[in-house]
This record gives structure tokens, sequence and C-alpha cells, in this order.
């Protein structure tokens, strides 16, 4: 069975080097119990599962060994030791190398060289290194992008993408472009910008300020409002904010929705609707919404469209959102100009 983590098997360290070389696994077994459990787990850790395995072996094979056996092999492992050595003037190399492996370049490198290392995050941002993501990100969704490039570079990976998985989607590209970027920052601005949100992070908590979403409340509001009121209200938000007027209407009304129409309202959104846009929609709609879609059309009109549906590939998500959209919308127009009725989950029909 080949090594799950050979990586650390291959380490050329000493102990374990000369405790699985002293004679087979019944005798490496017999050093690791004469050295004792504390350095039996340290050995443990550099050895892959193979040589784990080879020890396991070598431990059930001790029971009927003679009772000499962990001296005889803890004798033969202090001369084995005394063989290693090797040339003094390459143990900086040596070394080097098994610490890069074991704890990675950069540590190494600090470590072997005299390097300083970096200050801890908490050291220079303060509480804000150890701040629940969630607030976080809700101060830093005010803050440039540099800024939160800046602070998100020097938190650990875990709450960097906590932090980032919270933001404003629009923002992550810019924030991620500009964190790609950084090499290396001055303690002192890190420091500063830790200050300033540190403020902020405890008014947030005096203050008692948690997350909302205040839009999925207010589409709430607008679903249980009839269609005439929905239309006023958006024409009016529409006046000083065309890009949040036209979300809030594809969002209000959705492809899924197109269930609730009546077959005569559906049989006219039908008749204006691209066949091939149709089924592009169709391909992420539910089976009980693609069937109404079936019913509603001619028997070779259904026809067609179940054999462009059998022969589509796989499409991108977008796509599919993109076709949906765009006959939701059209369905909201033709509500609004009254020729046909969209119903509302607050409104009832006799």
């Amino acid at each position: 069975m080949p090594d799950v983590n050979p990586a650390p098997a291959s380490l050329p360290h000493p102990v374990a080097g000369a405790i699985l070389g002293t004679g087979g696994c019944q005798r490496a077994a017999a050093v690791l119990l004469g050295v004792g459990p504390e350095v039996a787990a340290f050995v443990f850790k550099l050895l892959g599962e193979g040589e784990l395995r080879r020890v396991a072996v070598g431990a059930k094979d001790l029971r009927a060994a003679p009772a000499t056996a962990v001296k005889d092999a803890l004798q033969a492992f202090i001369l084995a030791m005394e063989s290693v050595g090797g040339d003094a003037a390459a143990g900086d190399e040596l070394l080097r190398e098994v610490a890069m492996r074991a704890l990675g370049p950069d540590q190494a490198r600090r470590a072997f060289d005299g390097v300083t290392p970096p200050p801890p995050p908490d050291e220079v941002l303060g509480p804000v290194s150890q701040a629940d993501p969630e607030a976080l990100a809700m101060i830093l969704a005010r803050e440039q992008p540099q800024t939160v490039a800046l602070v998100l570079s020097s938190l650990d990976a875990w709450r960097a993408a906590g932090v980032m998985e919270r933001l404003p989607e629009a923002h992550r590209p810019d924030v991620l472009r500009r964190m790609a970027t950084i090499e290396s920052v001055a303690p002192e601005v890190l420091r500063e910008v830790g200050q300033a949100l540190s403020t902020e992070l405890k008014a947030l908590v005096a203050g008692g300020m948690r997350k909302v979403d205040g839009k999925s409340t207010a589409l709430e509001i607008l679903r249980r409002s009839p269609v005439q009121a929905q239309a006023a209200v958006l024409a009016e938000i529409e006046k000083d904010d065309r890009l949040l007027a036209a979300e809030l209407r594809s969002r209000l009304f959705t492809f899924g929705d197109l269930l609730g129409l009546a077959d005569r309202d559906l049989q006219t959104l039908l008749r204006e609707i691209d066949a091939s846009r149709l089924a592009v929609a169709l391909k992420g709609a539910s089976a009980d919404l693609r069937e109404k879609f079936l019913r509603n059309l001619s028997s070779r009109a259904a026809e067609m469209l179940r054999d462009d549906l059998g022969a589509m590939g796989p499409m991108k998500v977008s796509a599919v959102e993109a076709a949906q959209q765009e006959i939701a919308k059209h369905a909201q127009e033709l509500g609004q100009g009254g020729r046909i009725t969209i119903v509302g989950p607050s409104e009832k029909m006799l």
C-alpha cells in the first residue's frame, strides 16, 4: 500500500533513520518501546504509513521475543547513532533542508538567515485580527478596496476567507486583485488601520448593530401587494434609482412564479416569446413548470420543444437564468398592460 503521507518519511532525520535501521521491524519496535512514549510519538510523526505498518508488525512479533529484546535493540540503536554524524560543515545545509521540508521555505529561510519575522497580526491589527468575520465584513464593506486588501492579507487565511464571503459580491474581484499584488506592508500602516477599525468594531458591538437584509424584506412586502400597487411603488423608486428599481422588478416576479398563471394567460405569453429562448429557460425549470408549459402548447409545438430539450447539452447557469429573467420580465410587462392577470399572494380570484 503506498504511503498516504510520504513527505515526512523522506526527511533525512537521524533518529528515525537509526531506529528503522537497527535491523528489522521487531528491533525497531523494541527501540521505540525502550525510548519511551514521548520520543516514540515524535518519531511516529516522521514516518509514513508504510514505515508505521512495519513498526506495527514488529510490535506484534515482540510478544514472542526473548526478554532481552528491548535491551539488545537499544544497544544496537546506540551504536547506530554513534555512526551518524557526517561533515559538521555540511550540517547547516542539511538542517536547512530538513527545516524547509518540515516548516516551509519562508519560515526556514527567516530562521537560518537571521531575518526578523513579521510581527503577528494581533500585534499590529489589535482586536481586528480576532474579530468575528461577519462583524469585520460589515465594517470593511465601507472601506476602500486597497484597505480591505491590506487587512485581509494580514489575517489568518480562514478568517480572511470568511470575511471575503460576506463582502458585497461586486467588491470581491477588486479586493482579490489588490491582494494578489501585495508583497509587503509597513507595520505602522497596519497598526494605524487596525486602530481605526478597532474603534468601529467597539461602536458596532456597543450599539448592538446586527446585519439585516432590508432588500429581501422589502421584496416580501411588495409580493404581498396588488400588482397595481407594486407598479406604482417601483415607478416612484425608479425616479431616484433606476438600477434598484430594475433589480427589484427582476426579483419581484421570477420565472418560477409563472406556475401560478392561468392557462389562458400562459398561452398569451407563449405567443410572444421565442421558442428557442423558452427551451433554454426550461432547462433549469421544475418538472411541474415544464409540464405546465408543454400542456399549453399545441401537440406539434410541445413535441418539438421536448425534442429540443432532449437534444440540448449542458449549458451555463448564467445563460439559463438570463433566459428565465427575460421571459419573467415580459410576463410582468403583459401584466402591467392588463393583457394577462398576475395574482399576488395577498390576492384572491373568484
